[in-house]
């Protein structure tokens, strides 16, 4: 079995286009549909609520464009919205998330030990990562930190320089993340400033990406369920509800390659 469909990619932004590329190299045969809601970024400081109205709305777009599956890219929406856009999507198409694959794999290596977190408000206060981790496996001691200033400070082109490394340096320091031996990045834009969290811990410390683990559970998940793609036979295609020139060269250093954006507002 296969199912040429494309796959629909959303996130409240950029940040998404970390798990986009990381599927775009995983999964070659599949052809992606990315939406951006770059109108409303960023969802981690926003109301569950107005993050569920997002996501449905959301959906709805990526339905349209007959996707076989939905990844939310997003953790805060992937926290606030996944079971309502099951529910909401039905049969229509499966629903995937990126905190998931995450806990499986944290599960599955860090039993005992002391696993850390950044990710934005909505996420880190959702305490979704901690309850499901404590399911799976209640000897891994676990801590979050809230990190608001990484988001804006990334898509504004602050990373890799003294200003990047004195704020990355100032929230890893916070003593909820002492002493742990991995560190999950609890947001899809994190992966930009990895190399910079890896020199902070000098190795010492593993640095979860959780772009590449989403993309290697999915590529698992498509097999299971009999949809993946024989072969790619369209473009992706990119959907952002605003488009700025700033917007347009960060979604080229997201996605590793220039990235055609088309405008599709959400709500006239």
């Amino acid at each position: 079995m296969s199912d040429q469909r494309p796959i629909g990619i959303f996130d409240s932004g950029l940040g998404g286009l970390t798990v986009a590329n990381a599927v775009n190299h995983q999964l070659p045969n599949e052809q992606m549909v990315y939406f951006g809601d770059s109108a409303h970024l960023p969802y981690g400081d926003k109301s569950a609520a107005t993050i569920q109205a997002y996501s449905i709305k959301i959906c709805d777009v990526l339905l349209e464009k007959n996707c076989k599956l939905v990844l939310v890219a997003c953790n805060s929406a992937s926290a606030a919205a996944f079971e309502l856009m099951k529910a909401y999507v039905g049969s229509k198409a499966k629903v995937f998330n990126v905190i998931d694959p995450v806990v499986e794999y944290v599960s599955n290596h860090y039993s005992g030990k002391k696993v850390g977190l950044i990710g934005t408000k909505q996420t880190v206060g959702s305490g979704v990562y901690e309850y499901q981790i404590k399911v799976k496996d209640p000897s891994i001691s676990f801590s979050a930190l809230a990190t608001p200033l990484l988001v804006p400070m990334i898509e504004e082109g602050f990373h890799d320089d003294n200003i990047s490394e004195a704020i990355i340096e100032q929230y890893l320091k916070d003593p909820a993340l002492k002493d742990i031996d991995a560190l999950i990045l609890g947001c899809t834009h994190y992966p930009l400033i990895k190399p910079e969290i890896n020199k902070f811990y000098q190795s010492e410390v593993e640095v979860i990406d959780s772009s590449l683990i989403v993309a290697e559970a999915l590529e698992k998940y498509l097999e299971q369920e009999g949809i993946s793609a024989e072969k790619r036979i369209n473009d992706h295609h990119f959907l952002v509800s605003d488009i700025t020139p700033s917007f347009e060269k960060a979604a080229e250093l997201f996605f590793g390659q220039k990235v055609p954006l088309e405008k599709h507002i959400l709500w006239e």
